[in-house]
């Protein structure tokens, strides 16, 4: 096979369209450190940004990428059995690509992406490596053996959210300012995290036959199509409502108004989702495709975190 083809093939198999979210994630939470810095320097954003602060988040945005796609590569390879039935066009169910090089391409992604987390060490401290490799255990305890907690539904969703959601932003944080004795990277990750406890479902209706034939019993397996979106709804609104609380309260320290109206637009746009959702739930389930509102999820999460940032930029 010619370089050019294997090297097409590797990118098919890392899902590019999926490492936009966590690269923009990650640059997004670096951004809000340094806007959260400034307010407590009295400087203004770009004033307190410095070369180094670039330099890391260049660094950041190479290790979410990596990370995401490391998941992703490991996630088809535990997958295989799911994948012949609802992916079979896929790389590995496909045979254009061999199980031993499926392994040692997600462990040379994985290991480059600790390594460029190690890299990233503001005032000499290694916060984001330790981040990075706890979000590195979740992905593996997600897909691979003995855990595979894809298998026990809701537990997967939380698997999903605590690194994809969660650690990502404080990781993201970690690249320009402390995190272990700072609440706000917490509270703004949390926010994500409880949107893909919910969102993170829309990726399983279209796998319903694969995952039951594998023993993956996800929400839609569990509770049936019309319960599980139901179930998933109140995810795609409520957590945008921590956004004005965290205003009121004093946890977020970015540019009130902008954060406010980031959540009124979100809560808007979420329920138009849950709209989606709803309307005709069996419609997740049909034509073998993810259904429109697994698009609306990654788009969501990218206007939730273009609009942190700018909340943190002009403050």
């Amino acid at each position: 096979m010619k370089i050019g083809s294997k090297i097409g093939i590797y990118w098919q198999f890392i899902r590019p369209f999926t490492l936009l979210p966590p690269l923009l994630g990650m640059i997004s939470g670096a951004l809000t450190g340094i806007g959260a810095r400034a307010v407590v320097h009295g400087n203004g954003f770009f004033q307190e940004m410095g070369w180094a602060d670039a330099m890391f988040i260049g660094i950041g945005a190479l290790m979410a990428s990596a990370l995401n796609a490391a998941s992703n590569v490991l996630n088809q390879l535990t997958d295989y059995e799911n994948d012949r039935i609802n992916k079979p066009e896929r790389p590995l169910p496909a045979g254009t690509v061999t199980r031993t090089e499926t392994i040692w391409f997600f462990l040379l992604l994985y290991a480059l992406a600790l390594g460029f987390a190690w890299l990233i060490a503001p005032n000499g401290t290694h916060e984001c490596f330790i981040v990075v490799l706890l979000g590195a255990a979740f992905t593996y305890i997600y897909s691979g053996p003995p855990f595979r907690t894809k298998r026990w539904g809701l537990a997967a969703n939380v698997t999903i959210a605590i690194p994809r959601g969660c650690l990502l932003k404080v990781a993201g944080w970690s690249c320009v300012a402390p995190v272990f004795s700072d609440h706000e990277p917490w509270y703004i990750g949390s926010v994500f995290m409880l949107f893909l406890i919910g969102a993170a479902t829309t990726k399983d209706y279209s796998d319903m036959e694969g995952d039951k034939a594998a023993g993956c019993i996800t929400l839609p397996i569990k509770y049936g199509v019309r319960k599980s979106a139901w179930m998933i709804s109140p995810f795609f609104v409520l957590p945008w409502v921590l956004l004005p609380i965290g205003v009121a309260t004093g946890f977020l320290s970015g540019q009130a108004h902008l954060l406010v109206a980031l959540g009124v637009v979100l809560v808007a746009y979420g329920a138009y989702v849950c709209y989606l959702l709803l309307k005709d739930p069996d419609s997740l389930v049909e034509g073998g495709e993810n259904h429109p509102s697994w698009t609306h999820m990654y788009r969501m999460m990218m206007v939730a975190q273009i609009g942190f940032a700018v909340a943190y930029m002009f403050v």
